[in-house]
């Protein structure tokens, strides 16, 4: 086992698994870009997809924003000259990165619900 990080969740995991646990932000953030979104919309969608239970502050968000960037997670949508409001989209990487945490929470799921339920292992 290998502990990995991407600044964005840290735990023990196998060695081929490079990506680590998504914090909810960084997670939330990439299902909003599935779809090109300037910040202020991600917030807005964020805010719908979670029931009001995730709110994103501007500073957490666009701290987040740039590091998806780094990561190739995301990238800038190419838009009007003069015009302030920057959008992002997904890219295959981060919709790979999604894929794996979708696993990953389903796996936590299934086994959160086999042991409260009293199943053998």
């Amino acid at each position: 086992m290998d502990t990995r990080s991407l600044g964005m969740g840290t735990a023990t995991m196998p060695a081929e698994n490079k990506q680590g646990p998504l914090t909810e932000t960084a997670y939330y953030v990439l299902l909003a870009l599935h779809t090109p979104l300037h910040g202020y919309g991600v917030m807005q969608l964020v805010d719908e997809m979670s029931s009001g239970r995730v709110n994103l502050g501007a500073g957490t968000l666009y701290g987040s924003l740039t590091t998806l960037a780094e990561r190739g997670w995301i990238t800038p949508v190419a838009g009007v000259a003069g015009d302030r409001k920057k959008e992002y989209v997904i890219t295959d990487a981060g919709r790979r990165v999604v894929a794996v945490e979708l696993e990953r929470l389903e796996e936590l799921r299934r086994n959160g619900h086999r042991i409260t339920k009293g199943e053998p292992r």
